[in-house]
């Protein structure tokens, strides 16, 4: 069974098999991704995500529930630039463990947040810790976009280096969910303008910019990305989540 939570009534909920179906809660976010992407591009993802690990798993025995997508996340890096929105980490922190709360008090064992943002995945490790602790439930976090699979690595265009936040693969992803979305004759590349990462100090996009040194929040050149590129990486990506929800639909402590 695999159902939106928000599709069922009161009444159908009472039925679900609440102790062994996962709930399955996609995080994404409304920031900036260069001047080609959309600020709901890892919302978007998050969404398609959501089909295709349903297409992925028709033939599998797995009771699962798709949580509607949290659009705003944990997006500090990118508040600078214009449209992005954030909630405080404390905010977002409370948010996820009310609703891994409420879901605990009725009888879900099995919570996994889907992390469609990079920086959602700090809030997510540490509820998924806290919520296990103080409701004796089991939460898992999962990657979306499996970005070092050897087939994803091979749609990056030959020289792009540094394909990024807002760079090819992720603009490729949402030139697969809707075209119309993306306007690649406005994109430009970004580049490190300094040792920031190398140096494991927090980065913020605006250590992301052109090689006229104007800020720019992404990285590497999303001039090459195609809708078929980015069916490949969604194709992948969810192929390997679907890996993940077997292993916790097996889980027994």
């Amino acid at each position: 069974m695999i159902c939106k939570y928000q599709e069922l009534t009161r009444l159908e909920m009472e039925q679900v098999d609440r102790e062994n179906t996962i709930v399955l809660i996609p995080l994404g976010a409304l920031e900036q991704h260069g001047n080609q992407a959309p600020l709901g591009t890892d919302t978007l993802i998050a969404t398609a995500m959501c089909d295709y690990i349903e297409k992925e798993l028709k033939d599998e025995d797995i009771n699962l529930l798709l949580f509607p997508v949290i659009p705003v996340g944990l997006s500090t890096e990118h508040k600078e630039f214009c449209g992005s929105i954030t909630f405080k980490p404390m905010t977002y922190y409370h948010m996820l463990y009310d609703i891994c709360e409420s879901l605990a008090h009725h009888g879900f064992k099995k919570m996994a947040f889907l992390v469609c943002h990079g920086g959602n995945a700090p809030v997510a490790n540490l509820i998924s810790r806290e919520v296990r602790s103080d409701f004796k439930v089991y939460p898992f976090v999962l990657n979306s976009g499996a970005f070092d699979h050897p087939a994803v690595k091979a749609t990056i265009s030959k020289g792009n280096t540094f394909d990024f936040h807002g760079g090819e693969m992720e603009t490729s992803m949402v030139m697969a969910i809707d075209e119309s979305l993306v306007k690649l004759e406005t994109s430009e590349k970004g580049i490190p303008k300094n040792t920031a990462m190398k140096a494991h100090l927090s980065w913020l996009a605006s250590d992301w910019v052109t090689e006229q040194q104007k800020p720019i929040g992404i990285g590497g050149d999303p001039k090459g990305a195609t809708k078929e590129k980015g069916e490949i990486i969604l194709s992948i990506s969810a192929k390997e989540i679907v890996k993940d929800l077997i292993l916790i639909r097996d889980f027994k402590e």
